[in-house]
């Protein structure tokens, strides 16, 4: 992993006055200097990528960030924006001498507007209190990354996160209609509008979907939101082969059915899960499909009945229908523990975060599995078997540098075998500081040089997020 920062122009103000003008600004009690207040905003939640926080400070207005990033291009002082610290990606983890803009405390949801079908909210209120708010009047947010619990909803704008209903329902972006956006130079602005069309000028707010904190800082969002699907129906096939799983899984597609959710779960992964949940899953399987179907009842049914009839027909021992919501809740579980659980494993845990064409899905999973045995290292996978995107999830000990030298050579084997099948190396967690040295080799050069040149003119100082995604 690329733990090395972007150095920007020369900060030209000595560390003491920058927390004067925060104190200034937002209180004392808003602004944490102290060592030992500042180690939990040393990292994110990438294993083995750190920084070091010099002051951490907690703006609750959009004019608070403004003045910020003037003071901080004026002075040229980095700034790294965080919310939860959440992400895979070292995107968070702070630049020397950086002012770390932590938005958790913008937490108000503005508006929910029923009859456009919008919700308007601060960038620190999670993703849970996102969703919460649109059933409460009726709604459905679909967004659902793993950590939406505690991740806040401008990170996943940041990182356009995804989550396991991506397949049907798409990503953060999908959902995205407005932006309210801090540029570098402390100028305001707004992207998007209610509008269903709109197609005036260049889509600006896309290019902040996904820009990891490194061309503005969003201070508010305008999201879409849809009508509760009136029905779901969960299920969980068990394979005694990968393959049969990923066979399920291309019959499902080519049978014209888009489930809400096609997960999957590795032997490893399916054995670590059952040690820490205790739901019944049998450990001696090499494969686990979770499949969830919503929409109109008469829907539901026939969409249900003939996913259990292409499992079976594709190998699958059983498949488990639940008959009622805790059981849902209770299969649905099997994926949605997965980190957790293999977590608990090692002192180390890397999830990582692959997409290949879904025709390239048990190939990919076969060569992750060879991989482990060339360098003699535990991986379990698990992922979106219907969108491709898998998390070969290294259990490792980052205290043991000989073995970390032989994560970082399969980790390097993995995004090659990736891309030479037409895949990306990340389709969720973004590129950040752990899969920057991949970028060129992933889009081409190019690419990336427009990309350079976009944040160039945007960030002539080079004060954002510097380091992450490209030096």
């Amino acid at each position: 992993m690329n733990n090395t920062f972007l150095t920007p122009k020369r900060c030209t103000l000595e560390q003491d006055a920058i927390v004067d003008y925060l104190r200034d600004l937002l209180g004392s009690a808003s602004v944490l200097t102290e060592p030992e207040d500042l180690i939990p905003y040393g990292f994110d939640g990438t294993a083995a990528l750190d920084g070091e926080a010099s002051c951490v400070c907690f703006p609750t207005t959009t004019e608070q960030v403004a003045s910020i990033l003037k003071f901080a291009n004026e002075h040229r002082v980095p700034v790294v924006t965080r919310g939860s610290g959440t992400g895979l990606s070292g995107g968070s983890v702070p630049s020397p001498e950086a002012i770390v803009l932590c938005l958790v405390k913008m937490t108000q949801i503005l508006e929910v507007d029923s009859k456009n079908l919008t919700l308007l909210t601060e960038p620190g209120v999670t993703t849970l209190k996102i969703a919460e708010a649109a059933g409460a009047a009726g709604l459905f947010y679909p967004p659902d990354p793993g950590s939406m619990k505690i991740s806040t909803i401008g990170g996943n704008v940041a990182e356009n996160s995804g989550g396991l209903r991506g397949l049907k329902y798409g990503v953060t972006r999908n959902y995205v209609m407005g932006l309210e956006v801090v540029l570098p130079s402390g100028e305001i602005i707004w992207l998007g509008n209610k509008c269903v069309k709109d197609v005036a000028g260049f889509s600006l707010k896309d290019m902040y979907i996904g820009s990891e904190g490194t061309l503005g800082v969003i201070t508010k969002i305008l999201l879409r939101l849809i009508p509760v699907p009136p029905s779901k129906q969960t299920m969980l096939a068990i394979f005694d082969q990968m393959d049969q799983a990923a066979e399920a899984v291309s019959a499902i597609i080519a049978a014209k059915i888009i489930p809400c959710t096609l997960e999957f779960l590795d032997r490893i992964t399916i054995e670590c899960v059952e040690d820490y949940a205790k739901i019944g899953l049998p450990t001696d399987c090499e494969a686990i499909l979770l499949m969830e179907t919503d929409g109109h009842d008469a829907v539901v049914r026939e969409e249900a009945a003939a996913m259990e009839k292409i499992c079976k027909d594709q190998g699958a021992r059983e498949v488990r229908i639940a008959s009622n919501e805790a059981e849902s809740v209770q299969l649905a579980s099997a994926r949605r523990t997965a980190f957790s659980a293999l977590a608990r494993v090692s002192p180390t845990t890397i999830l990582e975060d692959a997409t290949v064409p879904r025709s390239e899905l048990a190939a990919m999973i076969r060569f992750i599995q060879q991989v482990a045995e060339k360098y003699e290292l535990r991986i379990g996978t698990f992922g979106h078997m219907g969108d491709g995107n898998l998390h070969p999830t290294f259990l490792t000990d980052e205290r043991n540098h000989e073995e970390m030298e032989r994560v970082e050579e399969a980790f390097k084997e993995i995004f090659d075998e990736t891309i030479r099948v037409g895949g990306t190396i990340t389709g969720e967690h973004g590129v950040g500081l752990a899969k920057k040295s991949f970028l060129d080799q992933a889009l081409g050069a190019g690419v990336v040089d427009v990309m350079r040149r976009f944040r160039q003119s945007v960030d002539p100082n080079q004060i954002l997020n510097p380091g992450k995604v490209f030096d």
